[in-house]
């Protein structure tokens, strides 16, 4: 009698699938789900997937189920990624949170944003007085009391640009690109921030934000074409 062949006890793993794999598994449920929204959640530091040594993303069951809890949280919920951001580093610390959404103050955009005094502002983001004067004389930083912290990762850029010469002044032109920019995305937005039910604002501040990444990228590929050029 032959004998049987040996029993593999090993746990099986489940295998890691690529954005194409992710999308069929949950468009059914989330039909409007698109590799660009997946890698936005992923530059807005939600989503970790593995890559491979050629740069692919490999999502894994639990990168899965963690995404498909976010989208949750965005169509049932309205919540803007703020909230789902403190909602996830609670539950990967452990911790048990309440259910988000259960306060409706809680959906506000700014909720809880730190502010920063001026002596805060200069403490950590190593500037002098006179390059935050200029910043906020260039219209680049706000002329406030209390300063969001978008305000130091500005200040922090600024003082790098200042160390080869660029100045506050010479990003006049950046700036007004910014605004012509945020007009683009807010016309774009508009038909959702009109639409008359309780998650509209949330939503469309979540579409500005991932068309704006977009742009993000196009600018960036523009900078780096034309010093390609010239370095040709």
């Amino acid at each position: 009698m032959s004998a049987l062949p040996a029993r593999d006890d090993r746990p099986q793993v489940a295998p890691l699938l690529n954005i194409g794999q992710v999308l069929a598994k949950m468009k059914p449920e989330f039909p409007d789900l698109t590799p660009s929204k997946v890698r936005f959640l992923e530059d807005e530091r939600l989503l970790s997937p593995a890559r491979t040594q050629s740069g692919y993303r490999k999502f894994s069951t639990e990168d899965l189920d963690r995404l498909r809890l976010i989208l949750t949280l965005q169509r049932d919920q309205y919540l803007p990624l703020k909230i789902i951001r403190g909602y996830l580093a609670d539950l990967d610390s452990g911790r048990s949170p309440s259910w988000p959404g259960a306060d409706p103050e809680e959906s506000t955009l700014l909720e809880g944003d730190r502010r920063l005094t001026r002596d805060e502002l200069l403490a950590e983001s190593g500037s002098t007085a006179t390059l935050l004067d200029d910043a906020v004389s260039a219209s680049l930083l706000p002329a406030a009391d209390l300063h969001p912290e978008t305000s130091l990762t500005v200040l922090k850029s600024l003082v790098e640009l200042r160390r080869v010469g660029i100045e506050p002044r010479h990003l006049r032109l950046v700036r007004a690109s910014a605004e012509r920019e945020a007009g683009l995305v807010e016309s774009a937005v508009q038909p959702t921030a009109h639409r008359r039910d309780p998650g509209a604002r949330a939503r469309a501040v979540e579409e500005a934000l991932e068309l704006a990444s977009h742009l993000d990228v196009v600018r960036t590929g523009l900078v780096r074409a034309a010093l390609q050029r010239m370095s040709g």
